[in-house]
């Protein structure tokens, strides 16, 4: 009878264990905090990782803890992506750091968003504007109005009239564009811990303290940390989604196609443009320019490449290199400096095309063209292979040595051979009847 007792004794624990520990777990979900690192202009696959990775924070009941380094948006709309953290109904720190990170433009949105805002001392917070670095002239109506109600919602005093200005850590922290300064992620979670700040769903305590000794973590203290960073993937499309990568990859890009159309095959050069120009097509998707200014500098790529397939060295490579060079600087001309291309790599550009349109391809032209004429002078003549042709091998035909390429069985060095034909720059030869293994006189 005992026994039986204290059988279903142990099953009542076990059953009810689950039900005690749910009522004892800590019902506060700050316990754990996501990291997420928002580095560079926030463009389209930027802004993509971040959407995802605060609907999983959000999902989880995870305080955010956005860790920002941005000039502003490309092509983004700033204003929306500040809405979206004022709506959502956990926390979102925002902290500028490390040092040199900055915050200005859509990015000084976010801060103005944020529950609560830090600053790593050395960074930069401004300005505001251009929030859309791709517009920097294209301000949304009501802007300071729409601040003001973010910062009133979160019960935050912000100092607006120095927005505009580029602060160091300390002015932000004086206008109230910060709430502290923190060294680091673990700084920042340390300070704010039993901090009240406001979601859209009303004050939340967090509850942020980091472990850092074995009593802590005896007593049950401490936030369990995820720190998340872009993939592969979306650091790729990020990378090459800025005006200066677009112009570099494209430009290259073009420059091996124009290479392979130049020879009588498509090698490595040519799959290595076709791709290069790829992701450079992907970049116009995201970084857009004065379509305009952007068609000139691509015309007068054409110019130069129809100049080198007509084998000249004139008026249309000069003429292509002027459009090339006014596309190039106008192109993005209307961006802020922040995204702008340097003067240096587009003047760098320019030089490297005319001497790679006008001198290198032309002159490479010329002289394949020159040797494929006297190949053709070849065929009828009578040489030597000076190796073993299985298929190709060297032949010595009228004073010179060639590749060659039997058109039937291997052919022995020594061998007399005729040439039948020229496959680009490869004699086509074949053994003469009364020629084969007979002793050649050396030159």
């Amino acid at each position: 009878m005992r026994r039986s007792f204290l059988f279903v004794a142990a099953l009542l624990v076990v059953g009810l264990w689950p039900i005690v520990a749910h009522a004892q777990a800590p019902a506060d979900p700050t316990n754990r905090v996501d990291v997420i690192k928002v580095e560079g202009a926030i463009d389209r696959p930027l802004a993509g990782y971040l959407d995802q990775h605060l609907d999983q924070a959000v999902a989880d009941g995870a305080v955010i803890v956005l860790q920002i380094d941005s000039a502003g948006s490309i092509g983004r709309d700033g204003v929306a992506l500040g809405q979206r953290l004022v709506d959502l109904p956990v926390p979102v720190l925002v902290w500028v750091g490390s040092v040199p990170a900055r915050a200005s433009g859509a990015g000084m949105l976010l801060m103005d968003a944020a529950s609560l805002a830090a600053v790593a001392p050395g960074s930069q917070t401004g300005p505001r504007d251009p929030i859309d670095l791709l517009e920097p002239d294209a301000v949304p109506a009501d802007l300071d109005a729409t601040i003001e109600r973010w910062l009133a919602a979160r019960d935050r005093q912000v100092d607006l009239t120095h927005q505009n200005e580029a602060m160091p850590g300390a002015l932000a922290l004086q206008y109230g564009f910060a709430d502290l300064a923190a060294t680091s992620v673990v700084d920042l979670l340390n300070q704010v811990d039993n901090r009240t700040v406001q979601t859209a769903d009303g004050p939340w305590v967090l509850h942020t303290k980091v472990a850092t000794t074995d009593a802590d973590v005896s007593a049950g203290v401490g936030v369990l940390i995820r720190f998340i960073e872009p993939g592969i993937l979306v650091r790729v499309a990020h990378a090459v989604a800025t005006p200066s990568m677009v112009y570099f990859l494209l430009v290259f890009g073009l420059a091996c196609i124009a290479f392979e159309i130049t020879q009588p095959g498509f090698g490595f050069a040519g799959f290595s443009g076709l791709f290069l120009t790829a992701l450079g097509v992907y970049g116009l998707t995201v970084a857009i320019p004065s379509w305009f200014w952007f068609a000139l500098m691509l015309a007068g790529i054409a110019a130069m490449v129809l100049d080198v397939r007509m084998r000249r060295f004139g008026i249309m490579t000069y003429g292509g290199l002027l459009a090339f060079a006014a596309g190039s600087f106008l192109a993005y001309g209307g961006v802020a400096e922040a995204i702008k291309i340097s003067p240096w790599l587009i003047v760098g550009a320019t030089i490297a095309s005319w001497l790679y349109y006008g001198f290198g391809l032309t002159v490479a032209v010329q002289s394949r063209d020159r040797i494929i004429a006297t190949q053709r002078g070849l065929i009828g003549l009578v040489g030597e292979a000076r190796g073993r042709l299985a298929p190709d091998g060297p032949v010595h035909v009228k004073g010179a040595l060639w590749r060659g390429r039997s058109l039937g069985d291997p052919i022995a060095p020594g061998t007399k051979v005729r040439v039948r034909g020229v496959d680009g720059l490869i004699l086509n030869v074949e053994p003469e009847p009364d020629g084969e293994r007979e002793p050649v006189a050396a030159d």
